[in-house]
């Protein structure tokens, strides 16, 4: 029996193969892929698949996908479609849902919340241990919480989305509509560019403002930095503890743990566990 596990995100697909005591792991591009698609090749290729666990870069309705900003979907209720076709189970969740599963194992406290900034932005909160879901699962999308309004609009429709100008799809939005060459966050926090220095601006603010919201309506006991974007830029968390009180309760700052992540594949992770 073999177990197939996948993360889903805005640029790659990651997946893990464990098939006789052995993992077979790949490393493809997310963009125009279809799931479903994906997922039978697969199935095809190792029909003694039995167990299917998927982290999702977007909107997961207990095990139907209803929206992803990133990712165009073909088959929403992914999991009615596969199971249907094949003898298999297939578990799906948000992405930060699974990589607050893989979480708590390390960081192993009952109060957490995470902000991961990546392709988007996206959290997840663990409240006595159990994760807040919301009435359809769909609860902290805090990417899509309304900040500035933009020239052009974000991949759930809007254009005033935090997402928008901190997560790396809104950086590049930013380079293009400005003209500058993409780079790297720590080339746009040196620019000397006055264009350059707004976006970076925006991007800090819009950071500060996502991390102070989570921790005031949650309360965590910790607050976790990880995705591609601050993983690949650990001053980032100097930067949120610095400013976080400027727009965070300070009641709720309290005894506040701000850490990075230390896990390197999280969702996939907690992928695992669903």
């Amino acid at each position: 029996m073999s177990k197939l596990y996948i993360d889903i995100g805005g640029t790659y697909l990651r997946s893990e193969l464990l098939k006789n005591g052995k993992t077979f792991k790949e490393k493809v591009s997310s963009r125009g892929i279809s799931l479903s698609e994906y997922l039978e090749q697969k199935l095809g290729a190792y029909p003694d698949i039995a167990e299917i666990g998927i982290s999702f870069a977007g909107q997961v309705d207990h095990g139907k996908i209803v929206s992803s900003p990133n990712i165009a979907v073909k088959e929403y209720d992914i999991k009615k479609y596969i199971e249907k076709k094949y003898p298999v189970s297939l578990k799906i969740d948000n992405d930060l849902n699974c990589a607050m599963l893989a979480e708590k194992e390390d960081i192993k406290r009952k109060n957490m919340a995470l902000l991961y900034i990546g392709t988007g932005m996206g959290s997840a909160v663990l409240e006595q241990g159990e994760i807040v879901r919301g009435e359809r699962n769909l609860a902290y999308e805090i990417g899509h919480v309304p900040f500035k309004k933009a020239p052009f609009r974000c991949g759930c429709g809007k254009d005033n989305c935090l997402e928008l100008f901190s997560s790396g799809s809104g950086l590049k939005k930013w380079y293009t509509y400005y003209g500058l060459p993409q780079m790297t966050l720590e080339e746009l926090r040196k620019s000397k560019d006055k264009y350059a220095k707004k976006i970076y601006q925006n991007f800090q603010e819009g950071l500060f403002r996502a991390a102070a919201t989570l921790v005031t309506l949650a309360n965590p006991k910790v607050l976790v930095l990880g995705g591609g974007v601050v993983s690949a830029n650990h001053f980032l968390k100097e930067k949120v503890e610095k400013k976080i009180g400027k727009y965070a309760l300070a009641s709720n700052l309290e005894g506040l743990e701000i850490k990075l992540s230390q896990l390197k594949n999280a969702s996939i992770e907690g992928a695992k566990q669903l």
